[in-house]
């Protein structure tokens, strides 16, 4: 398969199967977040969003390094994980800069 071949195939995968299985990316990485936090029970490590995208594509990279055979599915799963983890990220940051430009201001 060709890059755009790929491209196609994780944004078929995230944009409209997975999203109708398992709701929303940002949901979902959302909660395996706040599962990893709590099992790895660290007061000093909280695992964001951002970083779920980042250790569901190392997974893939790990399943295809110690794989026998080839497998497309860990580069199309990666190309995915990544896709939502730089859409969650951008969307945090551009709540983070209006947060910090304008605020909530009340009106009273």
């Amino acid at each position: 398969m060709n890059r755009a071949g790929f491209l196609n195939k994780a944004r078929e995968i995230i944009c409209h199967d997975r999203e109708g299985q398992y709701g929303a990316p940002e949901d979902n990485f959302g909660l395996i977040a706040e599962l990893w936090t709590a099992y790895l029970g660290s007061e000093t490590i909280t695992i964001s969003t951002k970083d779920v995208a980042w250790m569901m594509a190392l997974m893939k990279a790990a399943r295809d390094r110690n794989g026998i055979r080839y497998h497309e599915d860990n580069f199309v799963d990666a190309i995915g994980y990544l896709a939502c983890g730089g859409e969650i990220a951008s969307e945090e940051d551009e709540a983070m800069l209006i947060e910090r430009v304008g605020g909530s201001h009340d009106t009273d």
